[in-house]
């Protein structure tokens, strides 16, 4: 019930075009009603918090022009490859795949323009608050809630520093076109908004905090901060990382679901304690663009699924065949992340293929020729999330961003990288739910994570691996491993690659290094051009 009111209140909610209507006839000039003038009461600060969230929505639903789709299709696990249908927005999915992206991509723009507007959403609804325009709210209702607007900003902030480097830090409504501020000085804003802020935050799991930061989806941020806060400064922050898991660790607040596809479900997801921090969608509640069903699903699956609306003709994101090697057979993650094999429909018949497959059994097989061309049943599909039935053009599944199963195995990493026992464990934790069948297989130690990675690097044609490029054992590899398996289509893979030393050294499917500037995305052209005291990131200018 809490995601409906949560959802209900973004949906509601335009931050910076706010009016009221009456039944009052008296002349009223609404293009001159300003956040200023507005009266606003005390229900409107709850949905001036809630509405700051909306900026997240549309970036994590959709499977094309989308932060997901930057994070996932330039890293190594998924691929959106042209087919029959001619699908292809005009070779976008490839120059991320190639990393040949420049700074008219528009999913670039979208991304810088998608999470500024949540730091202006932010900014807009903290000043309100700060200047005591909601009637009627305590002193406390203010510090919680502003605790938790800049703890989101927070959020956004982080979000662009780690995909464009160094970018304006915008904290007040008044600023006018702002320099870029260092990576470092982001890194040390963040770190500031965050520790300030999450003492004030609810400790309570799920329930009202249901897809808002939360104490502990504040901490698994800023743990989150602390990981990568080598490539962001140069210095790492491993201690400070491992302190923020080991309380949330030990609050007893959270814990693993015992099936790891409960963590996706269509519906039932808002009592979990594995899940900190979710996006919720609901349709009937307009809270739309998790579109990922509709861009990776065949057609056809629309009658195995009983979906309403039709998905993207011959399919468009496919796992890259080399992750599939990785896995182990036994490991469940492959059924519950991937759709492969032959396909029926809801009543057990048999699905047939159309396209460039016409008439041949709809039989969803792992190898890719390449990333420039798959037919109609090349690729393993997207299952990770659940749909439910009638589920029309943007599903009603919410989306995690942070899972317990994060917390265990960034502590896990944190122990490695100090020369500190205990991983293993954690890692076995985090897997025993995958191989039910197999729990032998479930153990893993200390010395396993040492090893190197599993994954099959090299540069494909014809289905095969013709030059396998560079081969340099990957530090913790076998970890970096149980990241990408476990948070396969989640937004991660980019981050995880680019810490481990690899986004911009290893070849796969298609891809081969183009750069180790490629670590951070350029500035916008649109940007640029709106703001003259930007300048581009180093060597796009010169590259693009």
């Amino acid at each position: 019930m809490k995601k409906y009111i949560l959802a209900s209140a973004i949906a509601s909610v335009s931050m910076l075009l706010t009016t009221s209507c009456s039944n009052n006839l008296e002349e009223k000039i609404y293009s001159t009603v300003t956040t200023q003038s507005y009266k606003y009461s005390s229900k409107d600060f709850d949905s001036n918090i809630c509405g700051a969230y909306s900026a997240i929505h549309g970036q994590w639903g959709s499977a094309w022009m989308s932060f997901w789709e930057l994070q996932e299709v330039s890293a190594c696990g998924v691929v959106i490859p042209p087919n029959i249908t001619g699908w292809n927005d005009g070779g976008i999915h490839l120059q991320e795949h190639f990393h040949k992206w420049n700074s008219e991509l528009g999913n670039i723009g979208n991304i810088w323009s998608g999470f500024y507007e949540g730091v202006v959403l932010c900014n807009y609804a903290i000043e309100k608050i700060e200047n005591n325009m909601f009637p009627n709210v305590s002193d406390t209702e203010k510090t919680v809630g502003l605790s938790e607007l800049r703890t989101l900003r927070a959020f956004y902030y982080w979000l662009l520093m780690d995909n464009f480097g160094d970018i304006p830090l915008v904290a007040s409504t008044k600023q006018e076109m702002p320099e870029k501020s260092s990576r470092k000085e982001v890194y040390d804003f963040i770190v500031n908004e965050l520790t300030e802020s999450i003492p004030n935050l609810s400790e309570e799991q799920g329930g009202n905090s249901y897809g808002r930061f939360n104490k502990w989806a504040g901490k698994c941020l800023l743990a989150n901060v602390y990981l990568n806060a080598g490539v962001y400064t140069g210095t790492p922050q491993w201690e400070a990382c491992k302190a923020q898991c080991d309380e949330i660790i030990n609050s007893g607040k959270c814990e693993l679901e015992n099936v790891y596809r409960d963590n996706f479900r269509a519906s039932g997801t808002e009592n979990s304690k594995e899940i900190l921090m979710t996006i919720p969608y609901d349709y009937d509640k307009n809270v739309l663009a998790n579109w990922l069903y509709m861009n990776s699903w065949h057609k056809e699956l629309k009658k195995k699924f009983l979906t309403d609306g039709t998905p993207n003709e011959a399919g468009g994101p496919k796992a890259v065949s080399q992750f599939i090697d990785s896995y182990d057979p036994d490991d469940g993650r492959i059924d519950d992340t991937w759709l492969h094999g032959l396909q029926y429909d809801a009543e057990g018949n048999q699905l047939y293929c159309q396209y460039d497959c016409a008439g041949q059994p709809l039989n969803f097989t792992k190898d890719l020729p390449s990333a420039n061309y798959t037919n109609a049943v090349e690729g393993y599909r997207m299952n990770k999330y659940e749909v439910e039935q009638g589920a029309r053009w943007s599903s009603s599944t919410d989306i995690p961003i942070f899972r317990y199963s994060d917390v265990l195995l960034m502590k896990a990493e944190c122990l490695l990288r100090l020369g500190q026992s205990g991983a293993g464990a954690l890692v076995t934790q985090v897997r025993q739910r995958d191989f039910k069948n197999n729990p032998e297989k479930a153990v893993v130690s200390d010395d396993d994570l040492k090893k190197d990675s599993q994954y099959p690097w090299g540069y494909v044609e014809n289905y095969k691996i013709v030059d396998k490029g560079d081969q340099t054992p990957v530090e913790l590899g076998r970890l970096f491993d149980e990241y990408m398996w476990e948070f396969a289509y989640e937004s991660h893979a980019r981050r995880d690659m680019i810490r481990f030393g690899i986004f911009t050294k290893k070849s796969w499917l298609s891809h081969k290094p183009n750069g180790d500037y490629r670590t951070v995305f350029p500035i916008p052209e649109s940007a640029l051009t709106a703001n003259p005291k930007l300048s581009q990131n180093p060597d796009y200018v010169s590259n693009n």
